[in-house]
């Protein structure tokens, strides 16, 4: 289970796509919980959101602050490290600039991928850092 998160995440911070795609399973659901996309089924909708993120948010890496485990989930808490590029990741106004965001993640897996990701995404302090 660690290493398909661990591998979703790598692609994520080298907006390495085709990468973070080929982590799910073929019908995936996806959510960043209170953010303006809503709940995302199917790797087409999930690949318009990672199209739009990419170029908005050049992640660095994600620093692993606690995982935890259940029969077929993980949990996963992180710091989100990178660079704002337009001020406008999950339509937040702003500046660009360095950016540290903590995140909680909800894997759902089947099969070795991910089939179900939840995210909560620190949008306030995000929001602080881009005044």
């Amino acid at each position: 289970m660690d290493k398909v998160v661990d591998d979703h995440f790598m692609y994520e911070a080298t907006a390495d796509l085709e990468g973070v795609l080929g982590t799910y399973t073929d019908e995936p659901v996806h959510q960043v919980v209170g953010g303006p996309d809503g709940l995302l089924h199917g790797k087409p909708a999930i690949r318009g959101f990672y199209e739009r993120l990419f170029p908005a948010l050049k992640g660095e890496r994600a620093e692993p602050v606690m995982r935890l485990y259940g029969d077929g989930f993980i949990v996963d808490e992180s710091i989100l490290v990178g660079q704002v590029v337009d001020g406008r990741p999950f339509s937040l106004p702003g500046k660009s600039g360095h950016a540290r965001v903590r995140l909680l993640h909800v894997f759902q897996l089947r099969d070795g991928l991910i089939a179900n990701e939840r995210v909560w995404f620190d949008f306030d302090e995000m929001r602080r850092q881009l005044r």
